[in-house]
């Protein structure tokens, strides 16, 4: 499936203070922790515990939030499908950069190593 300008467009206003509490459900309900979740955010965009909760506060939207990031350099190293999205076909890097946080917030609830989901190996 092909991104459109309006999907891309749509993603970038998205808050990520919107998004959050459904990552938190997601993986908790799989028995993970909300520590492996921030540890996967962080690993993916260099934001600790404390700049995560002050994106939320500010309701930063997507667009902002992955501004601000420091892209892991093994970022690249994600691959598949999320939300019926290639991620390695999706042209548009803020929408490619939220995929990325899709996937390896679904790889966590999926009960994958943490090692594998950092892309340690």
């Amino acid at each position: 499936m092909k991104t459109t300008p309006e999907h891309n467009a749509r993603i970038a206003k998205m808050t990520f203070a919107s998004v959050y509490p459904h990552y938190i459900s997601k993986v908790e309900k799989k028995g993970r922790t909300q520590e492996e979740l921030q540890e996967v955010i962080q690993w993916l965009t260099g934001f600790d515990k404390n700049k995560i909760q002050e994106l939320i506060i500010e309701k930063a939207s997507f667009e902002t939030f992955f501004q601000r990031a420091a892209i892991n350099p093994n970022a690249h190293r994600i691959h598949g499908v999320i939300c019926g999205y290639r991620i390695e076909a999706i042209e548009n890097p803020l929408t490619k950069h939220v995929r990325y946080l899709d996937k390896l917030v679904d790889e966590l609830a999926k009960g994958r190593k943490m090692e594998k989901i950092l892309r340690s190996e």
